[in-house]
């Protein structure tokens, strides 16, 4: 973080509103003196202390400093939570305020942004990879079940009329709770394809003809596959209809 300059009355004033103006503690903070206090003659000439102060290097304030930037480049106020899990290397952020609509975006497109930009300035000289999770408002928890719900109506109406839906572009992350939510349907698979960022979810009806092999198919194959589909099921049809017959003949006896 670049240096601010502060001034006060003293030297403590001025590491006082350096707090202040940074909303944070003394114990996150480093500062150098430029100029002390001086009284001068009658104490009707003297000079206030000058400091300069920036927040100590660590994951934390790196991100924070990054952010508080950005939101005094976009005139919003946020309050800023940061937690350091450095078990899992996960550094999650929490943002508060009352203009997080605006930093949300359309689909969250701008609160991915901007946990693309932290996460690029967090690992930029960091031996490990740090992951980001930056979220306001809960909103990661609402979009999940949002998307869950969505993968299980989909599927519902691909089991029903056996044809594929291909879902709106997804980042990597919505993606994979689409395929999550499905992955242990028996009815349905699902696949992605498509370049980023249009890179989109596929839910298709799954084939469960024994010598069917998913992925793995031609146009051709896929043709015989539905012949040999249909051909199978007029045959179980009509074995059903003459043991139906049978049945019906021995009932009759009996009676």
């Amino acid at each position: 973080m670049e240096w601010i300059e502060f001034a006060a009355k003293t030297v403590d004033e001025a590491i006082t509103d350096a707090m202040l103006e940074l909303g944070t503690t003394a114990d996150n903070l480093e500062y150098e003196v430029i100029e002390k206090e001086t009284s001068g003659f009658l104490r009707m000439f003297g000079k206030p202390a000058r400091i300069k102060v920036r927040f100590k290097q660590s994951l934390e304030n790196t991100a924070k400093s990054f952010l508080d930037k950005v939101f005094r480049a976009m005139n919003i106020k946020t309050e800023i939570e940061i937690i350091y899990n450095e078990e899992n290397e996960i550094l999650e952020i929490n943002l508060l305020g009352e203009e997080m609509g605006v930093l949300i975006g359309k689909r969250g497109q701008t609160l991915d942004s901007l946990q693309y930009l932290v996460s690029l300035v967090i690992n930029r000289n960091a031996e490990n990879y740090i992951k980001v999770k930056l979220d306001t408002e809960n909103y990661r928890a609402r979009r999940k079940e949002t998307l869950e719900n969505l993968a299980k109506n989909i599927a519902y109406k691909v089991k029903r009329n056996r044809r594929s839906v291909i879902l709106e572009p997804m980042n990597p992350y919505e993606r994979r709770i689409i395929h999550s939510a499905l992955q242990n349907d028996k009815l349905v698979e699902t696949f992605s394809e498509g370049e980023e960022p249009y890179r989109k979810v596929v839910i298709s009806y799954k084939k469960t003809n024994r010598d069917y092999k998913p992925n793995k198919y031609s146009k051709e194959k896929d043709k015989e596959y539905s012949k040999n589909y249909s051909r199978d099921y007029k045959k179980d049809y009509e074995k059903y209809k003459e043991s139906k017959a049978k049945n019906a003949t021995a009932s009759t006896e009996n009676a």
